[in-house]
């Protein structure tokens, strides 16, 4: 009995958190739209709560916590180091196995976490950011707007305007890249939102020699 005891005494502080989550998260499902694509995240808790983007989808109930070693087979991994772009062509993908982010910081992304197998890794294209960190940055974004940009990009345009709603500044994410994300949205395939990416960053490249001559 008393070894019984112990072990009752090993969950952690981390795992209630996720307890009681799951079970705010369902309790809310009637709030929820079906056939809402699932977003999931892995979470650092590096930043003040308050601050991050991530954590306050987790209480709106728009997104669920999960520890790395329960990440769903075949779940969109977003990850800045994926050799490809996200695109409508996983749209029946992301609808059936949900869409995840890793919510830490820039520095640590590469290392964490180690990935299972059987999931689907997808960058995105170049965005700049709103988030009050780095707004105007490029590729900065924040864990929201990866989500919702992954979102409009596979054609959910309606799941991601509603994430943003969330956020004071969420809407001007989408207005500062609508016209990039309306092109990558219009592609096909991963191959044609890399193509119109790199007609973007040519014609960025162009224009700053231009005003540099």
């Amino acid at each position: 009995m008393a070894l019984s005891y112990l072990l009752s005494c090993l969950i952690t502080v981390g795992e209630i958190r996720l307890i009681i989550q799951h079970a705010y998260i369902l309790a809310r499902a009637d709030d929820v739209p079906m056939g809402d694509v699932k977003l999931y995240a892995i979470m650092e808790h590096e930043d003040d709560p308050k601050r991050c983007t991530a954590s306050k989808l987790v209480r709106f109930g728009e997104l669920c916590e999960i520890p790395a070693r329960k990440m769903p087979w075949g779940v969109v991994v977003l990850n800045p180091e994926a050799e490809k772009a996200m695109s409508r062509e996983d749209l029946e993908h992301s609808k059936k196995h949900g869409i995840l982010v890793l919510d830490c910081s820039w520095n640590k992304l590469s290392e964490f976490p180690k990935f299972r197998g059987g999931v689907r890794h997808r960058g995105l294209p170049f965005l700049l950011a709103a988030n009050p960190t780095n707004f105007g940055r490029a590729q900065r974004l924040s864990s929201a707007e990866a989500l919702a940009a992954a979102l409009f990009i596979i054609g959910e345009k309606d799941h991601a305007e509603r994430l943003m709603n969330k956020f004071k500044w969420g809407p001007v994410f989408l207005d500062i890249n609508r016209e990039l994300l309306e092109a990558y949205a219009s592609a096909e395939t991963s191959a044609e939102v890399v193509a119109h990416q790199n007609r973007i960053l040519t014609a960025i490249e162009s224009r700053k020699d231009g005003e540099s001559d």
